[in-house]
């Protein structure tokens, strides 16, 4: 048995590193002024996507992820680490999706490159968002079944597919029935290491959107390797591509708009010390209160 693997993966800003130039005057994230890093999540969905790879000879796992050309660095960092390539969703049309607008263009694109998908795999959530909705809401357009919060893929079948999941107070065995859509969470295991003879052949590997043109492209070292070899080669999709309807792409898309994106640091100006008492824990309660830190 072999499997068709989709894994959702983002890059995301580094919300270690917020700053005031954060926002854009349009209400989104200004992500040049952030730095860029695979989102955590999605690197856990990777290797629960590789470990099937590895049990199941011929499996093949594609990464999808949408975002402008820098993006595509997600992809080549799944390469790395056993991925067989992947896509980019790239378009201007897609800018300033919110989840609803993003799962619509994840899921028309999984439509488009891989319709006899056997398991999509992403991430809980992502950092700069922290909403947990784009695997449910993709698995709710393509009609899937759907199994969240996964900490570990049991096992697979011809026609099921057994996976523990976290729930309060404890872990849940649940079947599912092929094809579905899983979210990982960011206690399940992490993603293996870079593979350094896939890095060194994938190193190279672009989207056509980062290939210089005209003259630039012919004097490239490694120019002839892009027509020799296909591995290099990350797809590409825009909005023409995948047949998207553009009102439900990008802002057009979106009922929800980014309001403001901070960096809040707690810092101790004071101490108290409460016993526990009645009295003590009233006054905190109404500290808090006053301070609109809880209520």
């Amino acid at each position: 048995m072999s499997l068709k693997i989709v894994v959702l993966a983002k890059q995301v800003p580094d919300t270690r590193n917020v700053g005031p130039d954060a926002m854009t005057p349009e209400g989104t994230v200004n992500r040049s002024a952030l730095p860029a890093i695979f989102n955590p999540e999605d690197l856990n969905a990777l290797e629960q996507a590789l470990r099937l790879k590895d049990q199941f000879p011929g499996t093949t796992v594609q990464i999808l992820t949408m975002g402008p050309g820098r993006a595509a660095e997600v992809i080549r960092e799944a390469m790395y680490r056993g991925a067989d390539g992947g896509y980019l969703l790239t378009d201007r049309a897609f800018a300033g999706a919110d989840t609803l607008a993003t799962s619509y263009a994840l899921a028309t694109a999984i439509k488009h490159v891989c319709p006899d998908v056997d398991l999509i795999i992403g991430g809980r959530q992502a950092i700069d968002g922290d909403t947990a909705q784009v695997g449910p809401q993709v698995a709710e357009k393509l009609g899937l079944n759907q199994i969240t919060y996964t900490e570990e893929i049991l096992s697979v079948s011809d026609s099921k597919i057994t996976v523990t999941r976290h729930i309060d107070g404890g872990v849940e065995t649940v079947e599912s029935p092929l094809p579905c859509v899983l979210t990982v969470n960011g206690s399940a295991a992490p993603c293996r290491p870079r593979n350094v003879k896939l890095v060194m052949k994938y190193k190279r590997a672009l989207a056509p959107m980062e290939l210089p043109q005209g003259v630039a492209y012919e004097k490239l070292p490694y120019a002839d390797l892009y027509a020799k070899k296909q591995y290099l080669r990350i797809g590409q999709l825009t909005t023409a591509d995948v047949n998207a309807d553009l009102s439900q792409c990008g802002l057009a898309g979106s009922p929800t708009k980014v309001k403001a994106v901070e960096n809040i640091v707690f810092k101790a100006k004071e101490s108290k010390v409460l016993t526990g008492s009645d009295e003590d824990i009233n006054g905190l309660v109404q500290e808090l209160l006053a301070s609109h830190t809880i209520g």
